[in-house]
């Protein structure tokens, strides 16, 4: 897949890449902490004084693979992660009421360095004696564990229900954070270490339960699940579409222009998300219907920002009520005034005029595969596991990412997998052992 040149053209990068002497510029600014907050604050635990004083010295390679040595997906998380609430709302500038050393610039500007010299990464080791895992799903949790096991000498096959592998990081991150062919290149990298992925290959229980009898183990990176339905009159409407299938369509270039005026309920990213999609993609309104008021919005306060500034409206303290359609297509939103306890307002009924509207207001929890399977408990929404290993309650099955973590950032689940495949390798070695 190649990324479409008009959606190409809407989406540039939010955060343009450094060239090689503004990278040095601000890697210069760098303190190298010892004690490095901003490491602590990395899921991944990324050694971040340690690469930004490689480029500093020119040594980019190094500077790369100090990265992906924590972080197999450096270069998705690069453009992704929620820097400003992580590394660098973390970084001692602040102390100083200085700006943050830039470091998502930074490691972006070491991965796609590394990337474009050929991306030859060496193995951490060779097994003695390699164990078959299977990874379900495709997304960065499972990526992450594929590489970690690759890398240690191990066989991991990746089955994959969708075309394309990379899970939200190619289907549902917004194209001027993340554009499509970056975050396959990720994915053919990872191929690359020796990561058998086979796309367009669902898994139901019959197919689970037989890979169960071939693998040595199996980590489930099943994410969520669809986005979940409002629950009122006209969702059946011509034009409603919500806000993964509306990211997904547009990356895919299936969709590249939106009608004129859009109303996106929910306040979380993904809503900012859409809305901001939907401003780039031709709306003349897109305007965001949010139950609450702007401070309790999920939604990060830089996306926030971000969104007003693509001139997205917002209309807080407000529940949708209806769907209005006219000749089967979506022409309004009734909505309701509503108190901060949620409470409806009597007579504060009011008509937003839309053509297109957007539900954003989470994800299902897709757990019908995991219950299939044994002793794995899923009483809560999501699976347990123990954090430190990312085992389930059945030993041979893992987990990570969202279906654990409920719905977090790529690096989050990049940090699940790469706990899952050292808990993988730690089991099979104490096994081995046992037997010996």
């Amino acid at each position: 897949m190649t990324g479409h040149p008009e959606i190409q053209s809407r989406f540039p990068d939010l955060h343009p890449a450094f060239t090689s002497q503004e990278a040095t510029v601000e890697a210069n600014r760098c303190l190298f902490c010892a004690d490095a907050p901003c490491t602590a604050a990395c899921p991944t635990h990324i050694d971040v004084p340690r690469f930004i004083k490689k480029i500093s010295s020119g040594n980019l390679r190094g500077s790369a693979i100090t990265i992906l040595d924590a972080n197999i997906l450096g270069a998705s998380c690069s453009r992704v992660c929620p820097v400003d609430v992580l590394c660098e709302g973390a970084c001692v500038m602040h102390r100083f009421n200085r700006e943050p050393i830039e470091i998502g610039r930074l490691q972006r500007f070491a991965m796609d360095a590394f990337h474009a010299a050929g991306a030859d990464l060496p193995p951490l080791e060779t097994a003695t004696k390699p164990i078959k895992v299977a990874c379900i799903g495709a997304g960065p949790a499972s990526l992450s564990c594929a590489a970690e096991l690759a890398r240690r000498g191990h066989k991991v096959t990746v089955f994959e229900s969708r075309s394309f592998a990379g899970g939200l990081n190619t289907h549902g991150v917004a194209e001027y954070k993340l554009q499509t062919p970056e975050s396959l290149r990720e994915v053919d990298f990872i191929r690359g270490l020796g990561v058998e992925i086979r796309c367009s290959e669902p898994i139901d229980t019959a197919h689970l339960k037989q890979i169960s009898a071939e693998f040595d183990a199996v980590f489930l990176g099943l994410g969520l699940g669809r986005m979940e339905p409002l629950g009122i009159p006209g969702e059946g409407l011509s034009g409603v579409v919500d806000a993964l299938r509306l990211i997904a369509d547009y990356k895919t270039a299936q969709t590249i222009k939106v009608p004129a005026r859009v109303a996106v309920i929910g306040a979380g990213n993904t809503a900012i998300d859409a809305a901001n999609a939907s401003m780039r993609l031709g709306a003349e309104r897109a305007i965001i219907v949010y139950r609450r008021t702007q401070k309790e919005m999920p939604a990060f306060g830089f996306e926030y920002e971000h969104a007003k500034q693509e001139g997205v409206d917002f209309c807080w303290s407000s529940k949708p009520i209806r769907i209005v359609g006219k000749n089967g297509k979506v022409a309004g939103l009734d909505c309701v005034r509503v108190k901060p306890n949620l409470e409806t307002i009597a007579g504060s009924d009011f008509t937003i005029a839309c053509d297109m509207v957007v539900p954003a207001i989470g994800q299902s929890r897709a757990l019908a595969l995991a219950a299939s399977v044994q002793d794995i408990d899923t009483s809560k929404g999501l699976i347990a596991v123990d954090r430190a290993t990312g085992r389930t309650g059945n030993p041979r099955f893992y987990a990570g990412g969202d279906i654990v973590n409920g719905g977090r950032e790529v690096v989050d689940a990049a940090a699940d997998g790469k706990r899952a495949a050292l808990g993988i390798i730690e089991a099979s070695n104490a096994c081995e052992a046992a037997n010996a």
